[in-house]
């Protein structure tokens, strides 16, 4: 146990998951308290009021944690990136599906981040924002199925017997018969298709209010290449007569006027496009099938391209903020 925690240096993992963090809480409070500005039904603001006081509660830690380690402060976002006056944007609904899908996205990264950190302290943070995002994840969850918008994946029927693979076509796809999808295929393919569904939404309401026209041309860009991942993803359960998701873009609002900066709407386009390459990794190592492999890989490519051009753009218009990074020792040398 350490006897000091302000004099055990922090390594650079925790200072780039305390930096990484901040980043995302800070784009999140904006988006909530614009939310929270329009939403209608109690039950979704109570959500999305917990949503805010945790997040809010974790920012504060983070800035403690920092100034601890003398580590200056991020830019992050802040109330310049977020219009309050603005029209609506996305209906109840789609605040909803946004905080259950974040709640998701932190499951894992503060699983990943709880692993990877040793300070004391920093092992209490995430593990108490661990067990803060579970909370809200049900939450979340429960009330998205008691209002009938949670996609459950299909049922498949109970196994008679114990079974094992005889024959190498049970990895086939492209030629031959193909075997019924896998439960966890079938978890998967419903998974990224919502995903899509929630992404698209998200990216046309954006395409709608950016101001900078070549911001506006990536965002059309996305919501193109975000509907067609959702088809593929739906047309692989069709072919076993499985439900698929449901397309979200009616949950946008007409309005042209834009609620949030351009910079902060890149940014979350970008950070979704990361998670979902992570996400299309994970998906083809629960995925036997050929066909589904060769599917997740040429789809990841085409979002990794994606991503990049969406980084060019951040860095052209000075909105990307440089990560922590090692010392440069060839420029320290010269």
């Amino acid at each position: 146990m350490e006897n000091n925690q302000h004099q055990v240096t922090l390594t650079s993992a925790e200072i780039s998951s305390l930096w990484t963090a901040y980043q995302s809480d800070t784009l999140n409070i904006c988006g909530i308290s614009f939310f929270l500005i329009h939403v209608e039904d109690q039950a979704i603001r109570q959500v999305l009021e917990q949503a805010l006081a945790i997040t809010e509660k974790r920012k504060e830690t983070e800035i403690q944690l920092l100034n601890s380690a003398n580590h200056p402060i991020p830019q992050g976002f802040t109330d310049k990136d977020i219009h309050l006056n603005a029209p609506r944007l996305f209906s109840d609904k789609l605040y909803l599906l946004y905080t259950l899908n974040t709640t998701y996205l932190n499951l894992i990264t503060f699983s990943s981040d709880l692993s990877m950190v040793s300070r004391t302290d920093m092992i209490h943070f995430f593990s108490d924002s661990l067990s803060d995002v579970q909370v809200l994840h049900q939450q979340a969850k429960e009330l998205a199925i008691e209002k009938g918008i949670y996609i459950r994946p299909p049922k498949i029927p109970a196994p008679q017997q114990i079974e094992f693979v005889q024959a190498d076509r049970f990895l086939a796809g492209w030629f031959g018969e193909r075997r019924p999808l896998l439960g966890t295929e079938i978890a998967m393919l419903v998974y990224n298709s919502n995903r899509n569904a929630l992404g698209q939404a998200m990216i046309t309401g954006f395409s709608q209010v950016a101001e900078n026209k070549e911001v506006k041309q990536y965002f059309e860009r996305g919501r193109e290449i975000s509907g067609k991942h959702y088809d593929v993803f739906s047309a692989a359960l069709h072919e076993d007569y499985l439900s698929d998701g449901i397309l979200l873009t009616p949950e946008v609002t007409a309005s042209t006027i834009a609620p949030f900066s351009d910079k902060l709407m890149m940014n979350f386009v970008t950070s979704l496009t990361a998670s979902g390459i992570g996400q299309y990794g994970a998906s083809i190592s629960a995925s036997p099938r050929h066909d589904l492999g060769v599917k997740y890989t040429r789809l990841m490519a085409e979002i990794a391209r994606y991503s990049n051009d969406g980084a060019k753009i951040l860095i052209e218009n000075g909105w990307m903020e440089q990560p922590p990074m090692a010392a440069n020792r060839k420029d320290l040398a010269k």
